[in-house]
């Protein structure tokens, strides 16, 4: 198998090139089949049309069906318009369950019904099936092409059937065992099965304390179970303890890349508009509700600054620190907002205590707030001519500012949580608007109640 680098990636691609064009099918499917599936993807999505239509030409449904699992959805439904439709369904009877219940669930249903009747009936079945689970769930992201054994099988007709049946397979380092009724009771390792004598019993071998998931439980359960076990698949089971499927940790990697995204895009508020394969117009339209709805935030921190217009008028140079007051407050509690969303996305908070969590944001921003105070009533009076007053006040508005700031980063998404609502809802420009408005209240009460010595 070839791997491409940067210096030869072009020169191979030439080859393969030059192979199609000369309609040397030979030649190209040595090349091309050599490759890396990752690379032949690559290689696959840099063709014009015409160069897809003779790759069509030239691979098998089978063949094909590598690479169709490893594009993006965008390029699987263009590419599948230029697909003939009887490749197209013997492609599909290639594919994993899985990865083409991902495909067809996201085709209109008139569509997706047109090809599943034209599937083989066991295959398309098991695409309904896997279909019929809500999304995000275990049951959505799970396969059903695994291999389940007896209790009494004996090791030496498992291996024969383990040739048979390997290829078809997802995975077959784990297989797991069920009784007569279907129900999950034991797991062996294809290390046990190896070991073992060949006139051993599964039950022999087997390990009865399975860890499993349920077809409801949420994919990101999914994703901790795998991640605290080290698994490379976890079994999947029914309300009535039947197994159903598998999830593997390939799958897993794909939900923890969607869930990552989702955050960055709750955090960063623009859910929805973190694609860019989305136009202007659809990504300004996602992200326009969180924008307005900060921007009237910024109408209320805007009726802050005219309540203390007075003390404003007064003392014209207090305007000149409200962007470092609400610029150190929305940053410090953006900080502290990042690190509990975090620590509830890797279920380290449960280990903690939020007491305790609370208790060190606070000191945290205590001790920022006293860092940057210690500066500014340094640096204030030697910038404006001795002015201490001035000083102080910024100093301990600062102080109070962060840390109120690093408690309400911390206690919004809890409470957000604790609500069952992502906590990635509470996204850094909320917390950032929110800190400015407390901020600067903090800041002109300070001012307002010191005025007089200034």
């Amino acid at each position: 198998m070839v791997k491409l680098d940067e210096k030869n990636k072009e020169e191979y691609t030439r080859s393969v090139i030059n192979a199609l064009k000369a309609e040397n099918i030979k030649a190209f499917r040595n090349l091309f089949l050599e490759l890396h599936p990752t690379d032949q993807v690559e290689l696959f999505v840099s063709f014009d049309q015409s160069q897809r239509q003779r790759v069509y030409e030239c691979l098998s449904p089978a063949e094909f069906a590598d690479i169709f699992q490893g594009l993006e959805l965008e390029q699987q439904k263009e590419y599948i318009t230029e697909l003939d439709q009887t490749f197209a369904i013997a492609m599909f009877n290639s594919m994993s369950a899985d990865d083409l219940a991902d495909f067809l669930g996201e085709l209109p249903d008139i569509m997706a019904e047109t090809y599943l009747n034209n599937m083989g009936q066991k295959d398309a079945q098991d695409i309904k099936n896997l279909l019929a689970y809500p999304d995000e769930t275990a049951g959505a992201i799970m396969t059903t092409e695994f291999i389940a054994l007896a209790t009494k099988d004996k090791v030496s007709h498992v291996l024969q059937r383990l040739k048979e049946q390997a290829p078809d397979a997802e995975t077959i380092y784990y297989l797991y065992v069920v009784n007569e009724q279907r129900k999950l009771v034991g797991v062996v390792s294809l290390r046990d099965l190896i070991v073992a004598r060949d006139d051993q019993l599964v039950e022999e071998i087997m390990s009865t304390r399975v860890v499993s998931v349920s077809v409801l439980d949420d994919q990101e359960e999914v994703a901790d179970v795998i991640k605290k076990y080290d698994f490379l698949a976890v079994p999947v089971i029914s309300k009535q303890g039947k197994l159903v499927g598998i999830v593997t940790v390939d799958d897993v990697m794909d939900v923890v890349e969607e869930e990552v995204t989702e955050d960055i895009g709750e955090i960063s508020a623009a859910r929805g508009a973190v694609d860019l394969q989305l136009s202007s117009f659809d990504a300004a339209k996602k992200r326009a509700p969180w924008i307005l709805m900060l921007a009237f935030l910024g109408l209320i921190s805007a009726g802050v600054i005219g309540q203390f217009e007075e003390t404003l008028e007064a003392v014209a140079r207090l305007a000149v620190f409200i962007p470092l007051i609400m610029g150190s407050a929305g940053n410090t509690g953006t900080q502290t907002l990042a690190v509990v969303v975090r620590s509830l996305a890797l279920g380290t908070l449960d280990r903690v205590g939020v007491g305790k969590l609370l208790k060190r944001e606070l000191g945290t921003g205590v001790m920022l707030g006293l860092i940057c105070s210690l500066v500014l009533v340094l640096t204030v009076p030697v910038i404006y001519d001795g002015d201490l007053v001035l000083g102080v006040i910024v100093a301990s508005s600062l102080l109070a500012a962060l840390s109120v700031a690093t408690v309400i980063g911390a206690i919004i998404p809890l409470i957000i949580n604790k609500l069952r609502i992502d906590p990635a809802v509470a996204s850094g420009p909320f917390i950032t608007t929110l800190n400015d408005i407390i901020a600067l209240l903090i800041y002109f009460s300070i001012a307002t109640a010191l005025l007089q010595y200034l």
